[in-house]
């Protein structure tokens, strides 16, 4: 039985009482689903009762209810609603953004199974990014423009998301975002549901210097991410009193990964932040093994390293390592085994999933529910509908913070194991507020760091010169 769900708050938070069924059909002929995303969480006052007011609960009753009494004759035969997927297919971030169109192509199928986006089928227009930030931009206002795609998913790195962000400010477009990033933007035309820095990178060095030791060193690959990941990360463990040790910088996509390791013998850190992406890792690890630093002399916390990764580069060479993320493919919870099968049945039993895959198909939940209870796919209505969304994603219960537009998410801390899979050896109990501004400097000395950075670029997120580039 598929059931919609609507909720009235009291004080802004969501209780139990406030919880009601609004209608039930035969499993089948219900083609719009809003799951509660209460179910089986002990709710507290930090959960965010901002974006759930009582005339926006009003609100889902009236339209979503509306909208399933006329989408549960299937598609009308409108012209199809087109929405743009832009992520790499080809180039060295294909390695882990193919997997990330396979889940938005899953997200897309099931919500046009259901009836579509009122009442209409939703079509995707997929376009290659190549792993080339420029055409990222190009293709952005393609979708848009020439296009005329109501919403677009994708970019991974924060070069390209960061490329493409002036396109979408410049025509008042919607950009769902799927990748954890470092943060230090806030824009209306992109939904971040990927996480924050105060919900990846952060908990992570405080659980490392718990448990791991108090000496650092970080290693990225050489655009904005890493750079401003580590720039973070460097003040928390300073203002916590442990030492950074070093920090080394490699051109995305490089293998040239000598310098780096050489400095990490050199320096003999407790353990290894790595913001490497892409295929940089498989050099990075294996030359580690081959200088004798394995996860029991110094153990690394990776953020970008997921089970794709792991699948494609084999997960001999990462056994007993870390990484942090608020999903895991191992995660306990009925969502997260009916993604996995929905997925494994579309795609192949051999496939696995990832924290970026489950925040893509959350995202594209997320817009058709919200232009369902907005009437309309159109940016300003679905842009103000988010504010009121929840539900429960695979991972857990998700809600858009209506300040920031990121999802307020639970985090989480695995170790590799010899399957590729991730044993979870920490998690926060409940969802973690997005906070996408870390306090240890001022907003105006984050733009400044973010200005110098890409000034020295000339103009570009990502550092165009030569490989294995040391800060």
């Amino acid at each position: 039985m598929h059931v919609l769900y609507t909720a009235a708050f009291e004080r802004g938070v969501p209780t139990t009482d406030a919880r009601r069924k609004l209608y039930q059909v035969p499993r089948g002929s219900l083609c719009v689903h809003v799951p509660s995303p209460f179910e089986q969480l002990s709710m507290s006052a930090t959960w965010p009762g901002a974006c759930c007011r009582r005339s926006a609960g009003l609100l889902l009753t009236a339209i979503l209810l509306a909208g399933l009494l006329s989408a549960c004759t299937g598609p009308r035969g409108d012209e199809a609603i087109r929405v743009g997927v832009l992520h790499s297919l080809s180039g060295t971030m294909a390695f882990s953004e193919r997997d990330v169109v396979d889940a938005t192509l899953l997200a897309i199928e099931q919500i046009n199974e259901r009836g579509g986006v009122l009442g209409r089928r939703v079509e995707p227009v997929i376009r290659d990014g190549a792993s080339d930030w420029d055409l990222f931009a190009s293709l952005a206002q393609e979708l848009i423009v020439d296009e005329s795609v109501a919403v677009v998913f994708g970019c991974w790195t924060s070069a390209s998301r960061k490329t493409v962000l002036p396109v979408f400010e410049r025509y008042d477009h919607l950009l769902f975002y799927p990748v954890q990033y470092e943060g230090l933007e806030s824009s209306p035309n992109i939904v971040y549901t990927g996480a924050a820095p105060n919900q990846q990178i952060i908990p992570a060095v405080k659980w490392a210097m718990d448990n791991l030791g108090q000496r650092f060193f970080l290693v990225g690959s050489d655009y904005v991410f890493p750079r401003a990941a580590n720039r973070i990360m460097s003040d928390q463990i300073l203002s916590l009193r442990g030492q950074v040790l070093g920090e080394s910088y490699v051109l995305l996509g490089s293998t040239d990964v000598d310098a780096a390791v050489a400095a990490i013998v050199d320096t003999r850190p407790d353990v290894i932040l790595n913001t490497l992406n892409g295929d940089s890792n498989i050099a990075f690890f294996e030359r580690l093994r081959a200088e004798g630093i394995t996860p029991n002399l110094i153990p690394t916390i990776s953020f970008s390293i997921a089970e794709v990764e792991l699948q494609a580069m084999g997960s001999a060479a990462f056994v007993g390592d870390f990484a942090a993320w608020n999903y895991f493919q191992s995660v306990d919870t009925e969502e997260n085994q009916a993604f996995v099968d929905a997925f494994q049945g579309r795609f192949g039993a051999d496939r696995v999933l990832t924290d970026p895959m489950e925040a893509a198909f959350n995202g594209v939940h997320l817009w058709a529910a919200a232009a369902e209870l907005a009437g309309s796919t159109a940016t300003a209505a679905v842009r103000t509908a988010l504010a009121s969304l929840s539900l429960a994603a695979p991972h857990g219960p998700i809600s858009v913070d209506p300040t920031s537009q990121h999802l307020w998410k639970s985090v989480r801390i695995g170790r590799i194991r010899s399957d590729g899979q991730f044993d979870i050896v920490w998690e926060t109990p409940k969802p973690v507020r997005p906070l996408p501004f870390p306090p240890y400097r001022s907003l105006q000395e984050w733009q400044l760091f973010l200005d110098d950075m890409q000034g020295g670029w000339g103009g570009q997120w990502a550092n165009p010169g030569p490989a294995g580039a040391e800060s």
